[in-house]
């Protein structure tokens, strides 16, 4: 697969972790991030999922 074909992070360069470890910045955990570049596409789609879902819960 190209690179360019590949599901894009979604950091947004503001790396902190809250109480629960979750990055304030793109929502996802301290092991989501680091095992991103070995995750296929469905994989970081399933990540993005769960991204979405927290962030909903964020900003309850």
């Amino acid at each position: 697969m190209r690179r360019q074909d590949r599901v894009k992070s979604p950091c947004v360069s503001i790396c902190a972790l809250d109480e629960q470890d979750i990055c304030i910045g793109c929502h996802r955990t301290m092991d989501e991030i680091t095992g991103w570049s070995r995750l296929d596409n469905d994989e970081r789609l399933e990540v993005l999922e769960k991204v979405a879902l927290r962030e909903q819960k964020a900003c309850l």
